[in-house]
């Protein structure tokens, strides 16, 4: 700064004419925010939330104004006096508005992570220096659902519709109050649902994208799970689609769910929030109370496929394949796209000798070995690998009992008489590209590679069913969700394929019934007994110290310790707040890499 400047700079402060904004550097490990002088030629341009430029250690960084104050504000004791502070350095554009900045600290302290973090996910993947004027549309006559129009209008709450519900009537009903931020899991449905709404008139921003615009003003910001930061002004509504999908959440630390930052912001603001989804999850229920609102039994029914428990139980466990005779049926019809979801990768997961039918183990650490796709059998422990002879016998041939997907394409093939395309989250394929593929085989993935079909089967779907994961009914139901969008409603012929050894399971049948939320009241009741969400907040703790910092929580009454089991440590809290304070409350040890895991998915 020229001798001009400064003499300048101490003059303004003097004069108690100078603004002190406080900034969150953006640096990896860094939480602590530091003060810093607003420039005159800046004083116009800064506000809340504005990306900046600042010195630090020797180095300049990011980082975002968090909070603006004069400089004759008393400040907190040991800081700085204010004529020692240097000033910003560079404006570098504008950024979330100040109740998102807001917000994403909120975010950040439910969910034991870092500030810098959740205001990444709420910035501009680029620069903006400035906003254009607000824009909006025209859109009379866009056909509303009245469930939802009911719900908004009397403050919010739980919309079960469908698997195949049209999305559209949903957002418009939310349209027709004003201004309004829908969130989806995946950016796709974002910009399908952004689109169709462009050509009835509405004017959309996708969230990220078109920060800018959505800043600015438009009828609708759609976006993917960030959207819910997004800097959107005027909100009337904020809607959540498919309000269970797992897409919603974060997966890096903090953990942070879409449903749950919506319904605080959504309070925040005084503003209906809306979560819509064929199949609530718990938490959405608890928090809804009575403001839920359904299909009638018979458009219910009618909104879902044919689903069909394929009952296995009368089948030799261990010779029999994953491909029965109701499935060869349908692979060979040529005029039907079949999809085939097994959540196993590679060739075999577990095996056993044909000869003295022992398990084939690792001679090292015990574990169940896997077969590659190249024939080699491998332990996924200790990564051990040797040819396929039994260690018992000295026998070469093997059975599978648990195939993965790639030994799966070469049984459908041969079932089938036609090619089959292996599908895992690993696979680069455009599905566009040859429309005559009839065969898909694949994890998870499948169903959101593959955008129709006439029949998905999932081949052991008692592997989801009798899963150890305290989500394992909403996680299923979820996948069949996600099927039934593939196949379409009954009255097109569309079916999905259920192969279970127990077809009287509750889940098949309310699946079968077409009526997920039968299982809502005993999946309820289970949660409360063993202490899971929504009547406990849970945390996964692990990583390196984490043995120190679970010990310092342990002497804190206001949570519970389970562990270790894998290296990772259970807490349980009553309230998010008390796990949230336990968690930020309680210091990390010197030189430790601790992973925080709020609300953890698949425990």
């Amino acid at each position: 700064m020229s001798v001009a400047g400064e003499t300048g700079r101490r003059s303004r402060i003097r004069s108690g004419t100078v603004r002190i904004a406080r900034v969150l550097p953006d640096v990896s490990g860094l939480e602590k925010q530091f003060d810093y002088v607003v420039p005159a030629a800046m004083d116009a341009r800064v506000r809340i939330g504005s990306i900046v430029r600042i010195d630090l250690a020797g180095r300049r960084v990011g980082g975002w104004v968090v909070e603006l104050f004069d400089a004759g504000i008393e400040r907190q004791a040991g800081a700085p006096a204010v004529d020692k502070l240097k000033p910003i350095a560079k404006l570098t554009g504008l950024g979330p508005d100040s109740d998102v900045v807001e917000l994403a600290g909120w975010a950040a302290h439910r969910w034991a992570g870092r500030w810098r973090s959740v205001l990444t996910a709420a910035s501009p993947p680029r620069a903006v220096s400035a906003l254009g004027i607000a824009r909006h549309g025209a859109y009379d006559g866009v056909p509303t659902d009245r469930h939802a129009v009911a719900l908004l209008q009397s403050g919010g709450g739980v919309l079960r519709v469908t698997p195949t519900n049209d999305y559209i009537d949903v957002v418009a009903a939310a349209l027709s109050i004003g201004p309004s931020l829908v969130v989806t899991p995946s950016i796709d449905m974002a910009r399908r649902l952004g689109g169709r709404l462009r050509g009835l008139g509405v004017v959309p921003a996708l969230a990220g994208r078109d920060w800018s615009a959505a800043a600015s003003g438009v009828d609708l910001v759609i976006g993917a799970r960030s959207a819910v930061l997004a800097t959107a002004p005027g909100l009337r509504s904020i809607v959540v689609l498919d309000e269970h999908d797992d897409a919603l959440q974060e997966e890096r630390n903090p953990t942070w769910h879409a449903r749950d930052v919506a319904i605080e912001r959504a309070h925040r603001l005084g503003i209906p929030c809306l979560l819509v989804s064929p199949s609530p999850s718990p938490n959405a229920i608890m928090w809804a109370g009575d403001r839920i609102l359904a299909p009638s039994r018979q458009e219910e029914r009618g909104g879902w496929p044919i689903v069909e428990a394929v009952d296995r139980s009368a089948e030799e466990p261990w010779v029999t394949s994953l491909v029965t005779p109701r499935l060869i049926a349908a692979l060979r019809d040529p005029t039907k796209r079949v999809v085939c979801v097994l959540n196993t990768t590679g060739r075999a997961k577990r095996l056993a000798c044909r000869t003295c039918r022992q398990l084939t183990v690792c001679e090292h650490c015990g574990a169940a070995v896997n077969q590659r796709s190249d024939g080699v059998l491998v332990c996924p422990l200790c990564a051990t690998e040797r040819p396929i002879v039994c260690q018992h016998c000295g026998a070469g041939g093997l059975a599978v009992l648990r195939p993965g997907v790639t030994r799966l394409r070469e049984e459908l093939e041969a079932a089938a008489g036609r090619p089959a395309v292996e599908i895992t989250g690993a696979t680069d394929i455009d599905l566009h590209v040859d429309p005559a593929v009839g065969v898909f085989v694949g994890t998870e993935a499948v169903l959101h590679r593959v955008h129709e079909a006439n029949v998905v089967a999932f081949l052991d779907f008692d592997s989801e069913l009798l899963s150890a994961r305290y989500r394992a009914v909403d996680q299923a139901v979820a996948m069949v969700v996600r099927a039934a969008r593939l196949v379409g409603q009954r009255s097109g012929g569309g079916r999905v394929l259920l192969q279970t050894r127990d077809p009287l399971h509750p889940i098949n049948d309310a699946l079968v019934q077409a009526n997920p939320v039968s299982l809502l009241e005993p999946e309820l009741h289970t949660r409360a007994l063993l202490g899971f969400p929504p009547f406990m907040s849970l945390a996964m703790i692990s990583g390196t110290g984490v043995e120190e910092f679970v010990g310092g929580l342990r002497s804190d009454g206001r949570v519970q310790v389970s562990g270790p089991a894998g290296g990772r440590f259970l807490i349980r809290a009553s309230t998010p707040d008390e796990l949230a304070n336990a968690l930020g409350e309680q210091p990390r040890p010197a030189k430790s890499r601790i992973r925080v895991e709020v609300d953890p998915p698949r425990i």
